[in-house]
């Protein structure tokens, strides 16, 4: 017995194993339970099956990387030996780094939830779009935020790079985001996503019009936003742009939306029967939400008269198909009943051949020179 306590006194890498083996057997237990009542809540709760799925990766590293330093803390000559403080410190960093990824993951689950709470595949989706790009917007600030914190911390914990790791810890304040604005684009970024989720100048499907292009907002990322244009292409925009320079966002308060055709036609076209053609046009079309339809006579030129269609629908994509379908049907019913009422460009030819026929009759007054002509142009 004397032999074993003498043993375990003068061999310090017995003492590491052991506590080693305890550590991780501490862990393994730990995470049973841990997983135990997770899945318990999981059965009654989405939130915890979500974490359940998402924070397991990091967890089966936390837990032992905690126990493991907890059992060198423990160890009476754990801060004498140079290769017990080298492995605490490496276990710190590591025990930092798995924090740092499950706070990511449970930002993930909160974005989840959120997702699950507010669906945006309904026909009114203005207040779940509103919320999950707040959701998104956050989301990406916040990963932005633990991974400068968790590097900070991280680089505190290193006395030769200390001084690196304050100064991150100085500019993740809001004096240091608000004075590095002007010199860095990060930073820029940031505050524009902080006032996009705020403010919500834009949000996820809204409708669009960006330097002439139709398209709805894909994706908000913590840098730049995803346009998806009306022909499946891609326009990638800086996010502080939005914040800078005016476009248009046809579903900022709703998705209901007007649209018009224009006609011009002649002086002589009949606007009753048109009216009453585009009336009909617009309550046999499905995409006509009820709302307006009314023609009236917008502009006039020399030549001909404008006419206007206005007509509403329940979204941007429903008022483009109603739009055609009406600008076909107009035109197919003026050729079939009013094919004359289509823009004529008038002349007047009936002073002038007057005017020149008094004129050439004065100058052949005789008939024998006016028979002579005629043989000559024969």
């Amino acid at each position: 017995m004397d032999s074993l306590v003498r043993w375990w006194q003068h061999d310090p890498w017995t003492r590491l194993g052991m506590a080693v083996a305890a550590a991780l057997l501490a862990a393994m237990v730990l995470r049973l339970l841990a997983y135990a009542v997770l899945r318990r809540l999981a059965r009654r709760r989405p939130l915890a099956a979500d974490l359940l799925g998402r924070a397991s990766a990091p967890m089966e590293w936390l837990i032992p990387l905690l126990m493991l330093l907890a059992a060198l803390r423990v160890l009476p000559d754990a801060d004498v030996l140079p290769a017990f403080v080298l492995v605490q410190h490496v276990l710190l960093i590591a025990l930092m780094v798995a924090l740092v990824w499950l706070a990511l993951r449970c930002l993930g689950v909160l974005e989840l939830a959120a997702i699950h709470r507010y669906p945006v595949d309904v026909a009114d989706n203005l207040a779940a779009r509103r919320m999950l790009t707040q959701v998104r917007v956050l989301r990406r600030t916040a990963d932005v935020l633990v991974i400068l914190l968790g590097t900070s911390a991280i680089l505190l914990t290193i006395p030769g790079v200390r001084q690196i790791g304050a100064s991150l810890l100085a500019s993740a304040g809001v004096a240091g985001l608000a004075l590095g604005l002007a010199a860095k684009p990060v930073l820029s970024n940031l505050i524009a996503g902080l006032q996009i989720a705020l403010t919500q100048p834009i949000r996820l499907d809204d409708v669009v019009i960006i330097q002439g292009e139709w398209g709805r907002i894909e994706e908000i990322t913590g840098s730049y936003v995803v346009v998806r244009i009306w022909d499946e292409r891609r326009m990638v925009v800086p996010l502080n742009w939005f914040m800078e320079n005016p476009f248009q966002n046809w579903t900022r308060n709703s998705a209901q939306l007007l649209g018009a055709v224009f006609l011009w036609m002649d002086y002589g076209v009949p606007i009753q029967p048109l009216r009453d053609e585009f009336a009909r046009l617009c309550h046999e079309a499905p995409e006509w939400d009820g709302r307006v339809c009314v023609m009236q006579v917008t502009d006039t030129s020399e030549r001909a008269v404008q006419l206007r269609a206005l007509m509403s629908s329940a979204d941007s994509g429903r008022n483009f198909d109603l739009r055609c379908k009406v600008r076909e049907g107009l035109l197919a019913f003026i050729k079939a009943n009013y094919p004359e009422a289509l823009p004529r460009i008038r002349a007047e030819f009936g002073r002038s051949g007057d005017a020149a026929a008094e004129g050439s009759g004065n100058a052949a007054p005789a008939g024998h020179d006016a028979h002579s002509l005629g043989d000559g142009a024969r």
